[in-house]
């Protein structure tokens, strides 16, 4: 699995530390950056990572910033994504099983390094449920992007 990652500076230390972690685990990983902790903007990396997502580059994506709030909106607004800001276990569970997200959200100011690797860990290995109700809400949310976007 092709995982891209990218961050603003806010994000960089755990974007690095996340990416290593990944190369580990024996994950191919691209990085759109950012590249150091010089003040940048979170959407230009959202877009990056987001963007590999959607044009199938990457199968999944990871973005990170101090709250994780900002790049997962400026993430969810390149059509086929769904990213999830999550901060816990369950909730990386559910997005997978649920939602069938393709981008994960983290908060820097937020997670730990040990919760960001379970959490990363978790929304890697789950499946999405396939369950008939859970289709039917994905469905209706592509129909608002391909509306609207």
């Amino acid at each position: 699995m092709k995982i891209a990652i990218g961050s603003d500076h806010g994000g960089y230390a755990l974007k690095e530390l996340v990416k290593n972690y990944l190369i580990e685990k024996g994950y191919e990983v691209e990085d759109f950056g950012a590249y150091s902790t010089e003040s940048v903007d979170y959407p230009d990396y959202a877009v990056k990572a987001a963007t590999a997502v959607s044009n199938g580059k990457c199968d999944r994506g990871i973005v990170i910033c101090s709250t994780g709030i900002g790049i997962s909106i400026a993430a969810n607004k390149i059509k086929g994504v769904r990213a999830a800001l999550c901060a816990d276990i369950m909730c990386a569970r559910l997005t997978r099983e649920h939602n069938d997200t393709n981008v994960l959200a983290l908060g820097s100011f937020v997670v730990t390094e040990e919760m960001a690797y379970a959490i990363v860990d978790t929304w890697l290995e789950t499946d999405f449920s396939n369950e008939e109700r859970h289709q039917r809400r994905i469905d209706k949310i592509t129909e608002i992007e391909n509306k609207y976007l």
